[in-house]
């Protein structure tokens, strides 16, 4: 059974259904523990999507989900974090957008999981990194790198935690930064010729059920002490860096 490409791109039933539940349940996952939600989404969607507009999708629909769970949480954003990042961040989406070409697959996941592996379990980053010009270097830097992979949450939540102990300044500045990270992306994508206008309805409804997916994860959230917030966030990104390795070697 499929659906009207005016009404969901021409996309069955179930699909719609799985993209839709997937939405919902990544988005509870990255408000309670931190992160692994828009990574999930991503591998989920490559499964049922046309290539060409996986990372233009993805980056849409985790701009309402992270803008969301940032206005839901916006008592604990860390302002001035977020101030130094999205400059940074700014002049990574004008270089990616300059150079919008396919890069190694193999050497961006490795370059990307080791560093995660190195923030989640290295020794802290020098305070050179944490200052100002080392923030506004990472928003740029990642906000670079998710032009061509398409989730670099994890990297942005492993750095994030390195200056942050507190779950909930930790869960709303993720949330700040990746959304003006992802609003920059569609913006690239637009101008780049990227139509993405049959599969806007999709597009709102998945949001819609990353809306819910967050109030659920935030309530989650509230029941959990730091310290095992901590660890949780640990472990998760560690997979997922993990994940990164092995699909490196399956490109």
């Amino acid at each position: 059974m499929s659906l009207s490409l005016s009404v969901f791109g021409d996309l069955s039933m179930a699909v719609v259904l799985l993209l839709l539940v997937s939405a919902c349940v990544t988005s509870t996952l990255t408000a309670s523990l931190g992160a692994g939600g828009g990574i999930m989404l991503l591998a989920i969607m490559a499964q049922v999507l046309p290539p060409a507009v996986i990372i233009p999708v993805h980056g849409v629909v985790q701009l309402g989900s992270n803008g969301g769970r940032a206005l839901m949480s916006w008592r604990h954003i860390d302002w001035r974090t977020l101030g130094v990042f999205l400059p940074g961040a700014l002049v990574g989406a004008l270089i990616g957008a300059a150079v919008l070409v396919n890069l190694p697959p193999k050497t961006m996941y490795l370059s990307i999981a080791g560093f995660i592996l190195y923030l989640c379990w290295g020794p802290r980053l020098p305070r050179l990194v944490l200052s100002r010009p080392g923030i506004a270097v990472a928003g740029g830097v990642t906000t670079f790198v998710s032009l061509f992979v398409g989730a670099t949450g994890a990297l942005v939540g492993a750095f994030i935690k390195q200056i942050h102990r507190d779950r909930f300044t930790t869960v709303a500045t993720f949330s700040a930064a990746m959304s003006f990270q992802h609003g920059m992306k569609a913006v690239v994508f637009q101008e780049a010729g990227f139509d993405l206008s049959a599969l806007l309805p999709l597009i709102g409804a998945m949001i819609a059920c990353g809306a819910i997916g967050t109030w659920i994860g935030l309530h989650l959230l509230k029941r959990m002490q730091d310290k095992h917030f901590a660890k949780i966030f640990d472990v998760i990104l560690t997979l997922l860096a993990l994940r990164l390795i092995w699909q490196a070697f399956s490109v």
